[in-house]
């Protein structure tokens, strides 16, 4: 089975949760609800991935957010492709009024209590992704 490793993000502002709506521009899981993700490239550390990740994708920078857990890493199977997993390595951050700036991977994001995730069509296991941090 062929492993792909990435980083899943979620950022956390008092009780609210940000979810970002991926845009029908990127490859994979197209107008689906997500936290933020990224590919980990070769040997790189996840938590180096996900704070690149954060600042591309919604602009908020290093200095802005703290780190509050580092869920234990996580496999899921690929609905897209035949005999594929992600390895997912779930980070929650903290930042407090985010100015949020979503560059072209998402196309909206919205503040969600946890218990209102299932009101969204999310990439798979994010329900699973999520509760592992909170």
């Amino acid at each position: 089975m062929r492993t792909t490793k990435i980083v899943t993000s979620f950022i956390k502002d008092d009780e609210k949760v940000l979810l970002l709506k991926r845009s029908n521009k990127v490859k994979t899981m197209k107008d689906l609800w997500a936290g933020i993700s990224g590919i980990i490239e070769k040997n790189e550390e996840p938590l180096s991935r996900a704070k690149i990740e954060i600042f591309e994708e919604i602009g908020i920078s290093e200095e802005e957010i703290k780190l509050i857990k580092a869920a234990k890493e996580m496999r899921v199977k690929s609905p897209q492709y035949e005999n594929h997993e992600w390895q997912i390595f779930p980070f929650l951050f903290e930042v407090k009024k985010p100015k949020i700036k979503l560059n072209w991977e998402n196309s909206e994001y919205v503040w969600i209590k946890r218990d209102e995730l299932s009101n969204y069509k999310t990439v798979p296991s994010l329900d699973k992704v999520l509760l592992n941090l909170l």
